[in-house]
């Protein structure tokens, strides 16, 4: 499946993405509201929305929050808030990507691309089960329990875990990280992966100033440190 969902108020926007994108043989759909992308997201499966946060009835940001309670849908966020601390934000309530306007309809483009083919590798990978009697990582159901209590993982959370659990004992560089999650054409910021590895912590470790799964390894990068 190549479904889409826009959520984007201004109309030459939406349509210019909507054009690039079918082209590239996706399904799209499209709304100006972010209540109204909401039904749309509860009525169809997508795999990507991308999310306008200046919405005239409620905030992108509310959107992301409310999809977020029940799917892992991918979200890439589009807006004009160019700073650090709003892109932050954005990672730390569920995006995926953020993207500030103006931008090139070809850089999303490409973004979209890169996103599907990962998601069509790894459809083809056989599923990984890691499991102490604490931490539970399912990768064919895409999953993460501790203690018996599934726990939600935006998508890139789950594949950066999945990353470090499949070259455990191996110290991975952020650039690394990067490279196998976005993909080498990610036009992001450098600190992605920490705001990421700072999130997955909070989720599955008992104590995140000295964790036991996601180690740092100073000037370097991060592992896993599990055992089974």
């Amino acid at each position: 499946m190549k479904n889409i969902l826009i959520i984007e108020d201004e109309v030459k926007v939406s349509e210019v993405i909507k054009g690039y994108l079918e082209k590239e043989g996706y399904s799209v759909d499209s709304t100006g509201l972010g209540l109204a992308g909401i039904d749309l997201f509860k009525s169809k499966k997508y795999q990507l929305i991308i999310l306008d946060l200046m919405l005239p009835d409620i905030s992108g940001e509310e959107v992301c929050k409310i999809i977020r309670e029940s799917s892992n849908v991918h979200i890439f966020m589009l807006t004009a808030k160019g700073a650090l601390n709003d892109r932050i934000e954005g990672l730390n309530i569920g995006a995926d990507e953020y993207l500030i306007k103006p931008f090139s309809p070809r850089e999303l483009t490409a973004r979209v691309n890169a996103l599907f083919r990962r998601l069509n590798d790894k459809a083809n990978t056989s599923h990984y089960l890691f499991d102490d009697g604490i931490l539970l990582i399912d990768y064919e159901k895409r999953s993460v329990k501790v203690n018996g209590l599934e726990i939600p993982f935006t998508p890139n959370e789950f594949d950066i875990l999945y990353a470090l659990v499949t070259n455990k004992g191996k110290v991975l560089s952020r650039e690394q990280l990067i490279d196998k999650i976005f993909g080498a054409d990610f036009g992001g910021y450098d600190r992605t992966i920490d705001v990421h590895i700072k999130n997955i912590r909070k989720k599955i470790e008992a104590d995140t100033k000295n964790p036991k799964y996601v180690v740092t390894v100073m000037k370097v990068g991060y592992k896993f440190g599990g055992e089974i």
